[in-house]
């Protein structure tokens, strides 16, 4: 398999933390995906031209996919506040499940996607004029995001909340409303996520704010199924993103 990333810059980085790019040559590729604390936007190309647009909601435990032989896959690394401001709506119902979208979303079929680069910059330019011309983004969702992204989930519900001015009690009934579960499973998701570089590496001591050994290993279990043992061995590629972050 062939795999690139392109992480954002400036004012859309807000919305996306980055694009990526996943081809398959001779044979089909089974993997499976652990939650990172975002949602996708898969363009499915085959043979120069798009058969399939998805868009996943956030994965919450892990979820295995196989990607067919001789297929590429353009996707958009999206940060959960785009739910709201660019596809306008709950994404619910889409928790460890996808959606297929109309191939004709946002011109794209008029795309490049034989070249990455182009691609990538085509649909920046779509965004970016659309959230541009936004009449208003609610300042304590945008300034929400930017802490847990930042901290990768090393926060406190309380402290978010008297630094927002916004209650627990609010901010948990928007993540349930629009996601599907609640502020502080998914600061467990994103702690998890920035713990897997670690793991790679065979280093299994606590790291982000977990009590001890015991409390590190069972949060990773919870979330993506398996030991970190498990994980640093990552036998026949079975875990794509630790896969990944060997070619990147």
């Amino acid at each position: 398999m062939n795999y690139q990333e392109k992480h954002t810059e400036g004012f859309i980085s807000n919305f996306i933390k980055s694009f990526w790019k996943f081809e398959t040559f001779e044979k089909q590729c089974n993997y499976e995906i652990l939650p990172d604390g975002f949602f996708d936007l898969i363009f499915e190309i085959k043979n120069g031209k798009i058969t399939k647009v998805s868009l996943t909601g956030v994965w919450t435990n892990q979820v295995q996919v196989s990607i067919p032989k001789k297929t590429k896959l353009i996707g958009v690394r999206f940060k959960l506040i785009s739910a709201e401001y660019v596809f306008k709506q709950s994404i619910k119902e889409l928790k460890n499940t996808k959606t297929e979208l109309p191939t004709t979303l946002w011109g794209c079929e008029s795309f490049d996607f034989s070249n990455f680069e182009k691609v990538t910059n085509s649909i920046t330019e779509k965004l970016q004029y659309g959230l541009k011309n936004l009449k208003e983004i609610d300042s304590r969702k945008f300034e929400l995001f930017r802490i847990l992204y930042e901290r990768k989930g090393e926060v406190s519900i309380k402290k978010i909340s008297e630094r927002l001015f916004w209650s627990s009690r609010q901010i948990n009934r928007y993540f349930n409303s629009r996601f599907g579960f609640s502020l502080k499973t998914f600061c467990n998701i994103l702690k998890c996520h920035s713990s897997l570089k670690h793991i790679s590496k065979g280093k299994f001591f606590p790291e982000n704010n977990y009590y001890d050994q015991a409390h590190f290993i069972k949060q990773i279990k919870q979330i993506t199924g398996t030991t970190p043992t498990n994980l640093h061995l990552n036998k026949n590629d079975r875990f794509l993103q630790l896969t990944t972050i060997k070619v990147t």
